[in-house]
C-alpha cells in the first residue's frame, strides 16, 4: 500500500524545522554579534577595494574568456548532481530489491547522470578544459 502526501504527518517535519530555525538564528546571532561588538574605525585603507591582498589594478570592465564561465558551469551542474545524488541513494537503498519502483528509480538516476556526460562531453569538445 503507497502512502499518499496527505497521510504524512507534519510532525515528521519538525526536526527539519528546527535545523532550519536553528541555521537562521545563528545566522542572526552572529550578524547582530559582529555589528554591536565589532570594532568601527574607518579609514581610507578599509574602505579601498580588496581583492585577494593586492591593490586592484585596471578597470574591473575587462572581458573575460568564455571559458571562464563554462567552467563555472560545469562546476554547478556537478556540485548540483551531487547534491541530488546523497537523497536518491538514501532512497534506492530502502526500497524492494528487482522491485518495478526500484527500476523507475534507477532510471531516473541514469537519465541524470546521462545528462551530466553530456555536459561534460560538450564541454571538453569546446576546450572548455584546455589552457594555454
Amino acid at each position: 500500500m503507497m502512502t499518499t502526501l496527505a497521510s504524512v504527518e507534519l510532525g515528521s517535519y519538525l526536526p527539519v524545522f528546527l535545523i532550519v530555525m536553528m541555521a537562521i538564528g545563528f545566522a542572526s546571532i552572529n550578524i547582530v554579534g559582529t555589528l554591536l561588538l565589532g570594532p568601527k574605525r574607518p579609514g581610507a585603507t578599509k574602505g579601498s577595494s580588496y581583492e585577494s591582498g593586492m591593490s586592484p589594478v585596471g578597470s574591473a570592465r575587462k572581458r573575460f574568456n568564455v571559458r571562464f564561465y563554462l567552467i563555472a558551469m560545469t562546476f554547478l551542474v556537478f556540485d548540483v548532481e551531487i547534491i541530488f545524488l546523497y537523497p536518491w541513494a538514501t532512497t534506492f537503498a530502502n526500497l524492494k530489491p528487482m522491485s518495478e519502483e526500484g527500476l523507475i528509480w534507477l532510471g531516473r538516476i541514469g537519465f541524470f547522470m546521462l545528462t551530466t556526460v553530456v555536459m561534460y562531453l560538450y564541454g571538453r569538445r569546446k576546450g572548455v578544459f584546455q589552457f594555454d
